[in-house]
């Protein structure tokens, strides 16, 4: 199990002292950081069970593995969403495995779930509320479930290399590589990608079925090169949106988290100027990836068709890959843009108000505007 321990000394090394003291910022990041090294030697634990007692999962070949890769905030949920329908083709990363990558903890959980049937489902009950609780507040944004789809991150976070780490260690420029893998050293690369692919082969063992693995994975946007080095069969999917709705809207769910544990991080501070530089290179580092893989093995989708014409844009990406959709996928499919035929969001922010300019991510992304009609 690959643990980016360097940079995690880095960040606290950083967050407690070389910032000025404040005791708000130090609770949070003893508490995270520990209940964090917890969760760590807990999975690696469950790990170790897993070579004792399922020794078969690292013969799994990891075969044309689907990569959904965007920045934050371009409907690669709601992609992943629609693709997990087609469930003949595709199994998928849900939160709860995520948490713990383990084949021993899923079993765990079958236990649990089995037990909990034969009770009459007091517990399932119970953690229904439990997760409205916890995570109702972000359904408008982005929902969540122990049960639901997900995408990668907790893999990544797990390595010490995922933005997520951010949150509570907003030192972009000093911890670039946490959210930006393709700028570890080759051997760190290497074991992250050791170590990616190991529960790759954990979750095929346990739920494949002969099915091919679908992930979504924003934090990939800056590790694709590693990925198509590590899985050179993959088949990539990325979707393209306005960045001057996606970067404010990435940036706005970042503030009150910093606020929570610093709360002199200003709105439109330099933190806020640090994440949008960060997702400015993800995009630019997307667009050269284009040159890098055979078109066959790639497909970008334009968000404005994927939420204009949802049916339209998957069968133009099965027929591109030559996936064959089958009619209960297709109804799926129906219902699914349907549903969401009216969609509006109701969130809408501005670079403005964080601190962001315009004009130079216009330079910054000029030729990517271009090529894909954003001016």
């Amino acid at each position: 199990m690959y643990f980016n321990y360097r940079d995690f000394l880095k960040a606290l090394r950083i967050a407690l002292l070389q910032k000025h003291f404040r005791l708000r910022r130090w609770l949070y990041v003893l508490f995270f950081s520990n209940l964090f090294l917890s969760f760590i030697v807990l999975l690696a634990f469950f790990r170790w069970l897993d070579t004792l007692l399922f020794p078969g999962f690292r013969k799994i070949v990891v075969r044309q593995p689907v990569f959904i890769i965007a920045p934050p905030r371009s409907g690669t949920t709601f992609l992943q969403q629609v693709l997990c329908q087609d469930e003949e083709r595709f199994i998928y990363w849900k939160m709860y495995q995520t948490i713990f990558p383990s084949i021993c903890f899923q079993k765990l959980i079958d236990a649990l779930v089995y037990l909990d049937h034969k009770l009459g489902g007091l517990f399932s009950r119970f953690l229904d509320w439990c997760e409205k609780k916890w995570f109702g507040g972000w359904d408008d944004l982005h929902m969540m479930r122990l049960d639901q789809a997900e995408e990668d991150g907790g893999i990544y976070l797990y390595a010490f290399a995922s933005e997520a780490i951010y949150l509570l260690f907003p030192f972009i420029e000093q911890l670039w590589n946490v959210g930006f893998p393709d700028a570890l050293p080759a051997e760190k690369r290497q074991k992250l990608m050791a170590y990616y692919r190991n529960c790759l082969q954990r979750q095929i063992y346990i739920n494949g079925q002969g099915r091919t693995m679908l992930i979504k994975s924003t934090q990939s946007c800056g590790a694709v090169e590693s990925i198509k080095k590590e899985f050179p069969d993959a088949r990539f999917i990325t979707i393209i949106r306005d960045p001057f709705e996606s970067i404010p809207s990435n940036v706005s769910l970042t503030v009150p988290a910093w606020q929570a544990h610093s709360p002199e991080i200003a709105k439109n501070g330099p933190e806020s100027r640090s994440y949008a530089d960060l997702v400015v290179e993800w995009y630019k580092h997307l667009f050269r990836f284009r040159s890098q893989v055979s078109s066959e093995s790639y497909f970008c989708i334009d968000y404005r068709d994927l939420r204009n014409d949802p049916i339209g844009t998957i069968e133009r990406l099965y027929d591109h890959f030559g996936w064959t959709m089958s009619e209960y996928f297709r109804d799926k499919l129906r219902t699914i843009g349907a549903r969401n035929k009216n969609y509006q969001s109701n969130h809408h922010y501005t670079l403005e108000e964080f601190g962001l300019s315009r004009q130079t991510i216009e330079k910054e992304l000029a030729p990517i505007l271009e090529a894909y009609g954003l001016v």
